[in-house]
């Protein structure tokens, strides 16, 4: 697959890149979960100027650096002596040989030093404090395990705190690039195609990448893709989670297993788990790791106790609701029967994923204050209920203005009047000031 977007991340690495070269050397972090294109899009920026490309697998550090300095040599043409085995001498020679010639030096998956010699960070400091006025390297870092990276260059105590002169997060692809690629791909798809890519890559680069390369450009040959022997997409959820979790992936493994059934809410989510203290798991699931997303009903204060927690990840989501609930078929090879599971839940499932697809649009095409939806009451355990629900409020940013969205997968199912009723409630409570636009959306607005 081609490369597409990544145009405002490339004009950053452009200019970092041109500072560099002319004037005084640069340090560009990259972060973003696993697959998000951070290897491609370094590689890609620098194309046609002087690069080396250092990769961190996980080795003994004398080793790396023999590896490293031979492609040091090959990259630049130049003279590296042989004995280098520590990555503090390493990075020594490499910074003084940028005061020789402007180019640009990518390490990634930099978080992997860690396990090979935590010292390391210090000496990186130590020698890119001193030399980076007299040097001109472009110095790209990135790291898939979002939780240490982050940790390495924005908690204070930490020695490449402040050192870093951008800091880039990469984000999955937004929706009206999902619609070029699967354009460009099968001119001739549907709305649930669309729907389908974003539900089962989220926008991940390297997930929409095996799906094209494969021809898998249908609802059907899309779940047939992911869904089966030896697909990549059935260990893909454990590699990311356990790259971040380390020991501890049990307990929130069952808590994102929970979030992924239906139980969205603290107490639910304790009594599926049987974990009766949640708030510090849940806490870092959002602000250590970015796995989770709490919500709150639109307008709603800070400390409000109606909160719903959401798996931010289309992926990981699908992956926990099929791929882990269902792990007695996978362990015995019984993918053709999970596939048609996949295929019976579709259109109820991807009803609830079309939400989110609205939002995402909505957003992209908008400059808004705000984005979620609303809510009040509770659910009742029968047929009926006396929450009132709007699946989506967006309001805009310097105006007086909200739109106020019920999303269908069909516009059969759309219920005007009690829509209504619902929108002079909201209307009466939040927004007696503000114009009001409502929307039914469906498939067929995507």
């Amino acid at each position: 697959m081609k490369f597409y977007d990544r145009d405002r991340e490339l004009n950053t690495l452009a200019e970092s890149r041109e500072v560099a070269f002319n004037r005084v050397s640069q340090m560009t972090v990259l972060t973003g979960r696993r697959r998000i294109g951070k290897t491609k899009l370094m590689l890609k920026s620098c194309e046609g100027t002087p690069t080396v490309y250092l990769f961190v697998g996980r080795s003994s550090e004398p080793v790396l650096c023999r590896q490293f300095s031979q492609v040091v040599r090959d990259s630049l043409d130049v003279f590296v002596p042989n004995g280098i085995e520590t990555f503090r001498d390493l990075f020594r020679l490499l910074m003084e040989l940028g005061k020789q010639q402007a180019y640009n030096l990518i390490i990634d998956e930099f978080q992997e030093l860690e396990g090979i010699n935590s010292a390391v960070f210090s000496d990186i400091q130590n020698i890119w404090d001193s030399t980076k006025d007299e040097a001109r390297v472009n110095l790209l870092i990135s790291g898939s395990v979002y939780s240490l990276m982050h940790h390495l260059f924005m908690d204070y105590k930490e020695p490449l705190y402040g050192r870093a002169t951008s800091i880039i997060r990469m984000k999955p692809f937004a929706v009206s690039v999902l619609k070029k690629i699967l354009h460009d791909h099968s001119p001739e798809y549907t709305n649930d195609d669309l729907l389908a890519l974003y539900m089962l890559t989220g926008g991940v680069p390297k997930y929409v990448e095996l799906l094209m390369d494969s021809g898998a450009f249908s609802v059907k040959s899309m779940i047939d893709r992911v869904v089966k022997e030896n697909s990549v997409f059935i260990e893909e959820g454990n590699v990311m989670l356990i790259q971040e979790f380390g020991k501890k992936y049990g307990n929130y493994y069952a808590i994102l297993s929970a979030i992924a059934s239906g139980a969205n809410e603290t107490s639910r989510i304790s009594d599926v788990t049987g974990q009766q203290i949640l708030g510090g798991s849940l806490q870092r699931l959002e602000e250590d790791y970015g796995i989770i997303t709490k919500l709150r009903p639109v307008k709603a204060k800070e400390g409000t106790q109606t909160v719903k927690y959401e798996i931010k990840d289309h992926f990981l989501r699908f992956w926990f609701r099929y791929i882990v609930k269902y792990q007695n078929l996978v362990q015995s090879g019984r993918f053709e029967d999970l596939r048609s599971l996949v295929m019976r839940d579709y259109a109820d499932y991807s009803g609830h994923v079309l939400e989110a697809y609205f939002r995402d649009k909505i957003a992209e095409e908008n400059s808004l204050e705000q984005i979620g939806s609303w809510w009040e009451g509770k659910r009742g355990k029968g047929e009926g209920t006396d929450q009132h629900e709007i699946d989506i409020v967006a309001v805009f940013f310097k105006e007086k203005r909200v739109l106020l969205a019920e999303v269908k997968r069909q516009r059969k199912n759309f219920d005007a009047a009690k829509f209504g009723h619902k929108v002079e409630l909201i209307k009466t409570k939040l927004f007696a000031k503000y114009k009001i636009e409502t929307a039914c959306l469906t498939l067929d607005e995507m």
